[in-house]
């Protein structure tokens, strides 16, 4: 992420979802949030071939419009074996993948203002 005043903040919340203790292995929430983040339009160049395909739907519609994730999307996905837990924590991932996505897209159209 390119410096800025709240990188050291950003880069401990990045942390935080990403690399520290949860149900989910850390792998899969990497791979949730750089989905997510390339969705967003970000330029990552990252590959999310570790994420189940049950796993993409959620994580493409948390980071396209979160509000369309229905009880029955996670019906089933705990039907396939989900818990609660591993689901909350790959969709937090998706929508922080998103957000990042997002700020790197406003962040490169505010330096091509800029220039």
């Amino acid at each position: 992420m390119a410096g800025g005043r709240y990188t050291s903040e950003i880069d401990g919340l990045i942390a935080a979802v990403l690399n520290g203790p949860g149900q989910t292995a850390t792998g899969l929430r990497r791979a949730a949030a750089d989905r997510a983040s390339s969705a967003a339009g970000a330029s990552t160049g990252r590959s999310s071939s570790t994420l189940p395909q049950d796993l993409a739907v959620l994580v493409d519609t948390a980071a396209s419009g979160a509000y369309r994730i229905t009880d029955q999307n996670l019906q089933a996905l705990e039907k396939a074996g989900y818990t609660d837990d591993q689901l909350f924590e790959v969709a937090i991932a998706a929508a922080l993948g998103a957000a990042l996505g997002r700020l790197e897209v406003g962040l490169k159209a505010l330096q091509g203002v800029r220039s």
